[in-house]
């Protein structure tokens, strides 16, 4: 693996909010012992174009999928393409990752980006493995593998193309329209029932969501992309994510009725979750761009995470607790049944996989 030496984190200068960007700081990573603060003396002009610009690094992994035993998530193994995301959503729960790799949970996650060169070939020797065992692989479960880079890049296609040749099943999660380039290799694994894709929508306003989410694609658009998924014959789900208290929880009907009308089969939610350095981050995120709510919005999310900004206890942290949680969870019910969308997709089918015969292999008589 190999990175440039030249990172570092920092604080921003007061007054200073880079273009286009979700965070406001460049805070140091809880495992840095030295932080850099930068001012305005009136000399440099140059900071914000330095600070907000998008770098590249590559990293060879070893191994490309990784696995998890949580019981919040109907999946045990995931693959994420790369690290950061230039989405910069203020709300991501991935942004902490960047900690441990010497970076700030801030700017530097949506500037300072890894890709995975070679994945593919690593991810085509894992399935072959006579010991590996098939079950859906989950794509974009941290970072989003539609981020702008990937048109340049094209790792995610590449990934695809491996699990279309293996038969294997794959759920896919992305607010990037991008997704819409390889429909050419989704529906044929539509057909076969190894595909569903899910759609993140916040909010269908669009200014709002260019707060939140200032580098993806407005909410309209992602709705024109779950229908051109849904006419390809591709499985959709609607993901409203997150539910922000007090700001976006109002439309969660509306996200879910017009998601329906676009395609979208089945819906889930999930209550904003902050933890570690997002907490502090998304907080310096509402006194910017919505100081009348931030409070009444940081109370909810504490009533919702007993008392606390953020809860990552099981069975509690997707949804929250108490009568806030309850409520919602009510809601969400109702709005299901009036849209007739479901909680679950298609399942998807795992006897179907099989790896590819090689230059050189004897083929089955049968």
């Amino acid at each position: 693996m190999s990175r440039e030496s030249t990172f570092f984190s920092e604080t921003l200068p007061l007054g200073l909010v880079p273009k286009a960007r979700g965070s406001t700081s460049n805070a140091a990573g809880r495992f840095e012992r030295l932080a850099r603060e930068t001012f305005i003396d009136g000399w440099d002009s140059e900071v914000e174009q330095r600070v907000a610009g998008t770098t590249t690094v590559d990293e060879r992994p070893r191994k490309i999928i990784t696995r998890n035993d949580s019981p919040d998530v109907p999946f045990d193994r995931s693959i994420n393409p790369y690290r950061g995301c230039e989405h910069g959503c203020s709300y991501c729960f991935a942004r902490p990752s960047h900690a441990y790799l010497g970076l700030s949970p801030g700017l530097d996650f949506e500037t300072r980006l890894t890709r995975k060169l070679g994945a593919a070939e690593v991810l085509g020797r894992e399935l072959a493995a006579k010991s590996y065992d098939v079950a859906p692989i989950a794509l974009g479960t941290n970072t989003d593998p539609y981020q702008p880079i990937e048109a340049r890049d094209r790792i995610m296609r590449s990934i695809l193309e491996v699990l279309s040749a293996h038969n294997h099943p794959v759920t896919i999660v992305t607010k990037g329209t991008l997704i819409e380039r390889d429909i050419d290799i989704l529906r044929p694994m539509a057909a076969k029932g190894l595909v569903q894709v899910g759609v993140s929508v916040t909010t269908l306003g669009s200014r709002l969501s260019r707060q939140l989410e200032p580098r993806a694609p407005v909410p309209a658009r992602r709705l024109k992309t779950m229908r051109a998924l849904s006419d390809a014959g591709i499985p959709v789900r609607v993901m409203v994510a997150p539910v922000i208290p007090a700001l976006t929880d109002h439309e969660l009907e509306a996200i879910l009725s017009a998601a329906a009308s676009h395609g979208a089969r089945a819906a889930s939610y999930i209550m904003l979750r902050l933890p570690l350095e997002v907490a502090s981050l998304f907080e310096d995120w509402l006194e910017t761009h919505v100081p009348e709510r931030a409070a009444r919005v940081m109370n909810r999310v504490r009533e919702l995470r007993g008392g606390k900004a953020n809860d990552s206890n099981f069975g509690t942290r997707m949804q929250g607790e108490g009568e806030w949680a309850e409520l919602m969870a009510k809601r969400f019910d109702i709005a299901l049944n009036r849209t007739g969308l479901s909680r679950s997709g298609p399942r998807l089918r795992c006897d179907l996989f099989a790896v590819p015969p090689k230059v050189g292999d004897q083929l089955s008589l049968f």
